[in-house]
């Protein structure tokens, strides 16, 4: 039975996930800044207040003695093309998709390394992989959320402690619920794509779940993914312009912003 902490499970794949671990008989704390409903333990957490991550340590720590998985899940949508993404827009997106992760991993790095074991899982993106254009902060953002992944993994192996990054495609999720970007054309196109994605959170749980099984540190849970994932390495060409056909297709909804 493992020990588990979900940031932003009060909804989404977060719930999806701590239900999903939940099933299999481990213990689980839903850690989220939004009041929590449910079976689960719960913690009020910010993911880029430092107190806040503090005082889920002190929690875990009292209550439990350790931890076997700690899931950096808490994010927000946002974004928008190059020159219509406000500064403030950038901040926001990165305090809470980038530094929301950082935070929990040096946070619970120092007990991990004493356990000598444990799992840290980063709930990035497919657009840390791929580039979609309209997207740069988002993109920016979860890249970062995939190299801090890879960089966890080798500087914690000695200690028993593996890392894998989750990089989902689009899926019906109320991330965009309350999207809220300068970029209204990359608004529309975010809203319609959730809203017409094949699976759902309880799908890429299950999914992420046997990846973490299989012992894979890169986990694409869903075909759309895996095939996004796989022009790109296999023809670079092809994938280059896809993502302009796609750029274009934004820049013919929203005009010249110039």
């Amino acid at each position: 039975m493992a020990r588990v902490l979900v940031t932003g499970g009060a909804a989404g794949l977060g719930a999806a996930l701590a239900d999903a671990f939940a099933a299999r008989g481990d213990e689980v704390v839903v850690a989220d800044r939004r009041e929590v409903s449910g079976p689960h333990d719960a913690l009020r957490l910010d993911v880029t207040s430092e107190a806040d991550w503090v005082a889920a340590l002190d929690w875990v720590e009292r209550t439990w003695g350790g931890l076997d998985v700690l899931v950096n899940n808490a994010g927000v949508a946002g974004g928008g093309r190059l020159e219509v993404c406000s500064a403030q827009e950038w901040r926001d997106v990165l305090e809470v998709n980038l530094m929301g992760a950082v935070l929990g991993t040096r946070t619970f790095t120092p007990l991990l390394k004493r356990q000598r074991a444990g799992l840290v899982v980063n709930v990035a993106s497919l657009a840390g992989l791929v580039h979609p254009a309209g997207m740069a902060a988002y993109n920016a953002g979860k890249a970062a959320v995939v190299a801090l992944s890879e960089t966890t993994g080798h500087e914690l192996a000695a200690y028993g402690v593996r890392c894998a990054v989750v990089c989902p495609s689009y899926f019906r999720t109320g991330l965009v619920d309350d999207l809220q970007v300068t970029d209204a054309a990359l608004g529309g196109v975010m809203r319609q794509l959730v809203a017409e994605a094949p699976l759902g959170p309880d799908e890429i749980a299950a999914a992420v779940l046997e990846g973490l099984d299989r012992g894979d540190e890169l986990i694409l849970p869903d075909p759309a993914a895996r095939a996004a994932y796989e022009l790109k390495l296999r023809d670079r060409a092809a994938y280059d312009e896809t993502m302009r056909r796609q750029a274009a297709r934004l820049h013919a909804l929203g005009g010249d912003p110039a």
